[in-house]
């Protein structure tokens, strides 16, 4: 597995400063003094994955929430492809691809990674109130769009069985707080309908809602 990229190559690999998206949004903190379950076993990886963590978990029994539909299963195929292939092969992530390659993202996330992606569907894109996605891309508000997406990233290849209940520092610097129950996962408000859709450079768990950096 290749090694984990940090928060300001990400960014930067975009083609943006970490200071040029701070600069166009409300202050975020460049220090989080909260713990991270990712500071902690088994989340903390300074060498080779352990064997027992390459092992691929035991599949999350999950239902979707009433009135929304589970997005299709990705094929065989599929799943050798990068999370933004994954993404783009199935029905039911078009509004994110389209964020993606808006934000010049989708080239970062076809690297090596590894990454964690919670992806909205387009159920979930289309909630927010009218014309906010419409905004999001246009040309001007890429900074962002850029601080929205990278809200939905993690560094590093995390499945639902290394998930435990706490902070989670993302991409965009600013934590998620997952809750692991015996309902299954939330992330902030959203919850995880479809875990462990795995790519070739990382994983993606598939959310009911656009989550939003606390700063914004």
């Amino acid at each position: 597995m290749s090694s984990r990229i940090s928060i300001k190559q990400f960014l930067s690999i975009a083609g943006i400063s970490a200071a040029g998206v701070l600069l166009a949004l409300p202050a975020v903190a460049q220090t989080n003094s909260r713990p991270s379950i990712f500071n902690e076993a088994p989340y903390n990886r300074s060498g080779e994955v352990p064997a027992d963590l390459s092992q691929e978990p035991a599949p999350m029994e999950m239902e979707a929430p009433s009135g929304m539909e589970m997005p299709e299963a990705p094929t065989e195929a599929a799943e050798t492809g990068t999370i933004v292939e994954v993404a783009a092969s199935n029905g039911s992530f078009e509004t994110l691809v389209a964020a993606l390659t808006a934000a010049e993202l989708d080239q970062v996330l076809q690297g090596d990674g590894p990454f964690t992606v919670f992806a909205p569907t387009d159920e979930a894109f289309a909630a927010l109130p009218e014309g906010t996605v419409e905004d999001l891309l246009l040309p001007e508000n890429r900074p962002l769009l850029i601080q929205i997406l990278s809200y939905h990233v993690v560094p590093g290849e995390f499945t639902s069985s290394q998930l435990t209940s706490g902070e989670v520092q993302t991409a965009a610097n600013e934590p998620v707080m997952v809750e692991v129950g015996a309902d299954g996962v939330t992330v902030n408000e959203a919850t995880v309908i479809q875990p462990d859709v795995m790519a070739s450079n990382g994983v993606i768990h598939v959310i009911d809602q656009v989550i939003l950096p606390p700063s914004l």
